[in-house]
């Protein structure tokens, strides 16, 4: 890797870190603390690329995107920031930032990111190259990692309401949260149609209204159909009135009726239709409905421009500290309003793992909900752990939730989260080969290490506990180098 990239970010330490990677890669490295001085940099025609955070002392670096592509028609800009809400990443792609990542980042995960910018930059270069970078306007229509891009409008973010954010509370900082946040962002300003799928409760409304909201369709109607609104002809006909130049929402689309499915179908084929962003969700696998029959094929290719999923609030345990403390400020702040001077409530750290140890079959929706009873019922300063047990017994649970013994869930449900998260580690690149033997040792060893504690160390109990033959468990002991102890009594 090399070139000259510029840093830009008010913590001391991320510049030190940063510089030190980069310069160990091959690159020549200029750091600072201020924007005044990286944009002066930038007039005076240095970098090949620049890592800026969003706030600093003397400016906003979001804010200073549209000067930077005016003075240097694609020169690369990677945005960091601590701010890990869906706004961020929406105003770095509309700003024309080439890459978005949110405080704390994977320093390898930005490494990659910095040298593919260089790679880009270096293919740019040239007369011709220039030219066509002659307006920041003709920005590329892909993002970095494949992901769709803006195609058009300025960055809106100076226009839009401060509390925004508020209204979204689309909150995460794990490498799914993050992928889909970018995803979000790139398809605003298309007009292809979009299929949000996820568990109720995780959030899917939320995202078609933030692709709504802040696209740009925004000053047009934004309109929500159900299964009820297609039993009458009429009524679907009179949405679609409606919906004209906007926005049409089909909620949970995978429970409408075969026979609606097909009247659906039709009004989308007609040419009025393709004035309206056609937006929809399920919690549905709609690819089986299909193979089942009970879900047309055509339809499914009409509404999957492109598909968002959501994950489960189980599959990302790490937002869990942000997104209860992002509910408990929006609630307190609502009842500041309402009752001026009340006691401020803060969550303690074992109220935290406790939240974080419940299985949260009702989404971000039902841990919302819990926040907002014990913002209501607690009665201050701190919430502890006492407080949301007593409030996660009375939920309503399945064969996951926590006990009083710790989390019950299955063992193929804890094996699939460890594995998700092996995976996003990764960042979109393959793990070493040979995955499959390493998941077996690593679930294998712990099971006979187990067992033989659980038989005192009799090898032949252990064997019939296991349902393996006796040397089989011997030569496994062996290749595990696991220690036989006899005497030991786990139960």
């Amino acid at each position: 890797m090399d070139g000259t990239v510029l840093v830009a970010d008010d913590d001391r330490t991320i510049r030190t870190v940063l510089t030190q990677a980069l310069t160990r890669a091959g690159c020549k490295v200029h750091a600072t603390s201020s924007i005044e001085t990286l944009m002066r940099w930038i007039r005076e025609g240095m970098g090949d690329l620049v890592i800026s955070d969003v706030v600093m002392p003397d400016g906003n670096g979001l804010e200073a995107l549209p000067e930077i592509a005016r003075i240097r028609p694609g020169l690369p800009v990677i945005v960091i920031s601590a701010q890990n809400t869906i706004m961020t990443a929406i105003r770095a792609t509309e700003a024309r930032a080439y890459d978005y990542l949110p405080k704390p980042f994977d320093l390898p995960d930005l490494m990659k990111r910095a040298a593919r910018a260089l790679r880009v930059k270096r293919r740019r270069v040239g007369p011709a190259a220039t030219a066509s970078a002659a307006s920041p306007r003709e920005a590329p229509a892909a993002g970095p990692d494949g992901d769709l891009a803006v195609t058009g409008g300025d960055c809106a973010a100076a226009s839009r309401p401060a509390d925004e954010e508020d209204r979204l509370p689309l909150v995460g900082r794990t490498p799914r949260m993050q992928a889909l946040y970018r995803l979000v962002a790139g398809v605003i300003n298309t007009s292809l149609p979009v299929l949000v799928r996820g568990p109720s409760g995780s959030g899917k409304s939320l995202i078609a209204r933030a692709i709504h909201d802040f696209g740009n369709r925004r000053q047009h109607a934004f309109v929500v159909a159900d299964m009820l609104d297609f039993a009458r002809p009429e009524d679907l006909r009179r949405l679609f009135g409606q919906a004209r130049n906007g926005t049409l929402l089909i909620e949970e689309v995978g429970d409408i009726p075969l026979n609606e499915q097909g009247r659906l179908a039709r009004l989308l084929d007609r040419p009025e239709a393709g004035s309206i962003r056609i937006l929809s969700t399920t919690r549905a696998d709609l690819p089986a409905r299909i193979r089942e029959g009970s879900f047309r094929e055509d339809l499914y290719y009409r509404l999957c421009g492109v598909e968002i999923g959501v994950p489960e609030l189980r599959d990302r345990i790490e937002d869990i500290p942000l997104l209860a403390r992002h509910f408990l400020a929006r609630a307190q702040a609502h009842a500041a309003t309402a009752v001026p001077g009340g006691t401020r409530l803060h969550l303690g750290e074992a109220a935290i793992e406790a939240l974080c140890r419940y299985s949260w079959p009702g989404n971000v929706r039902q841990l919302e909900h819990a926040i907002n009873r014990l913002a209501a019922t607690v009665a201050g300063p701190e919430i502890g752990c006492g407080d949301v047990e007593q409030l996660l017994h009375s939920q309503p649970g399945d064969d996951r939730q926590h006990s009083e013994g710790g989390d019950v869930q299955p063992l193929s449900d804890a094996v699939a989260r460890h594995l998700r998260r092996y995976f996003d580690l990764h960042q979109g690149a393959l793990p070493p080969p040979g995955l499959h033997g390493r998941i077996l040792r690593e679930v294998e060893r712990p099971l006979i290490e187990i067992a033989l504690e659980a038989t005192t160390g009799n090898q032949a109990r252990c064997a019939a506990l296991l349902g393996i033959n006796r040397n089989t468990l011997r030569k496994k002991i062996a290749d595990l180098d696991i220690r036989v102890t006899r005497g030991r009594k786990l139960m």
